[in-house]
């Protein structure tokens, strides 16, 4: 039997645990970095919505439900990404550049990387909830994270246009990063199902190779 890995072990208690600490600090850091002098003010502001509203989730409901290591660390994975491009606005992010002109690409690619992350990244949290807090039978897990992942993609388009629309409109081209592309929604949508795709296809074989070697 191979050892467990020490991140897929469960949360626990906050102050005993080193590991979420440390990341919390990260974030917290990384969030004033990135707080200081953004290339847009307020499109940083209406980036940073989501994260309060998310972070907020996330810490209310930790005495009632705390993900593994694992899941908090991928949570904090993508939200270092999503900081970053709030900073830049996800069209001016210099990464984005750097692959624009190193492949040739037509636009900025950094929006679509994280779009991407949020599929391969956030698909293994999912599957921890669906299991644990609404009982989903581990053979249906994998099919239900790849819609839930595809169905908050979705979600998170359209209340983004709307956030968009009502909060500042003048702000919509930069807040949304459409670069122009009016197919842009649905490609994000399409690269956050791929990533959740990939990660349920790893994390199948992962229970598959782990029920081999315990049989043995």
């Amino acid at each position: 039997m191979q050892p467990r890995v020490r991140c897929n072990v469960m949360a626990g208690a906050f102050r005993d645990n080193r590991f979420l600490q440390a990341l919390l600090i990260w974030l917290v850091a990384l969030w004033i970095v990135t707080a200081i002098e953004p290339f847009n003010r307020r499109d940083w502001l209406l980036e940073n919505l989501l994260v309060f509203l998310y972070g907020g989730l996330l810490i209310a409901t930790y005495r009632r439900f705390a993900f593994s290591n694992l899941s908090y660390g991928l949570f904090g994975v993508f939200l270092s990404l999503h900081l970053v491009g709030a900073h830049y606005t996800y069209a001016e992010t210099p990464f984005g550049f750097w692959l624009q002109d190193a492949f040739g690409f037509s636009r900025n690619h950094y929006d679509r990387i994280v779009h991407f992350a949020f599929g391969l990244l956030l698909a293994y949290p999912f599957r921890e909830l669906l299991m644990r807090a609404a009982g989903v039978r581990p053979a249906w897990s994998y099919l239900l994270v790849i819609v839930t992942v595809l169905g908050f993609s979705g979600f998170y388009e359209a209340l983004e246009g709307a956030v968009a629309v009502i909060v500042s409109p003048e702000l919509g081209a930069a807040y949304l990063g459409t670069q122009g592309d009016e197919w842009d929604a649905q490609k994000d949508t399409a690269l956050a199902f791929a990533g959740a795709l990939i990660a349920m296809g790893w994390c199948w074989w992962s229970v598959r190779r782990a029920a081999a070697s315990n049989g043995r």
